[in-house]
């Protein structure tokens, strides 16, 4: 098991120390914190992620339709240059 680059004793250690540190009715309250601080940090990074796809498709439908009507214009262009 390899957690950020922690493995299982280490992890062992530092949960050893934050138990002599804050006590044992403490540490549950202090896990369930940062498991919900973790969890809204998942959550904004999902909504980012929603986010910034829902922009690139709407860049990428922009291009799209730009390329596809630059031909059309293009020749327009070219008609009222000649004259």
């Amino acid at each position: 098991m390899n957690i950020f680059g922690i493995g299982l004793p280490e992890m062992a250690v530092i949960m050893a120390v934050a138990l002599l540190v804050f006590g044992p009715k403490k540490l549950p309250e202090i896990g369930r914190s940062m498991g919900k601080a973790i969890r809204g940090f998942q959550d904004a990074s999902q909504d980012f992620q929603e986010e910034f796809k829902k922009e690139a498709s709407q860049l990428e439908e922009a291009v799209k339709t730009t390329a596809e009507l630059e031909p059309k214009l293009g020749s327009g262009v070219e008609k009222t240059e000649k004259v």
